[in-house]
């Protein structure tokens, strides 16, 4: 059974800087892909960030120039640095990853830029 821990959310003013942490409970070699999305209350979950096995990396539009999604293999982590906050950046973060054709999600983490 696959566990994915993210860690790192909280609170942070507008134009600050967070960083979040996904810890898998095996190696993520596995996976076709791991990345983050986020829901913001009364919206719909959105893709914020993915990165493949081989490396490739999708960002949304809205996060481009500000998140950075990384790996690390050798701890099993996935980790997205987050810069120059925005209140609508305010959701719930969720880890994810894909070993075809199953998902497996965390639990979340809550971020909130206050203005």
């Amino acid at each position: 059974q696959v566990q994915l821990v993210e860690s790192g959310g909280g609170l942070v003013q507008a134009g600050g800087s967070l960083g979040l942490s996904c810890a898998a409970s095996g190696s993520i070699f596995s996976f076709n892909a791991m990345g983050w999305y986020r829901q913001a209350p009364g919206k719909q979950r959105e893709s914020v960030a993915r990165i493949t096995s081989e490396g490739r990396i999708n960002y949304a539009d809205s996060v481009k120039g500000r998140f950075t999604i990384s790996r690390d293999n050798a701890q099993n982590t996935v980790y997205l640095q987050m810069s120059r906050l925005k209140p609508d950046d305010t959701a719930v973060y969720y880890c994810y990853a894909l070993r075809w054709p199953n998902e497996y999600w965390g639990q979340g983490t809550q971020v909130t830029v206050s203005s």
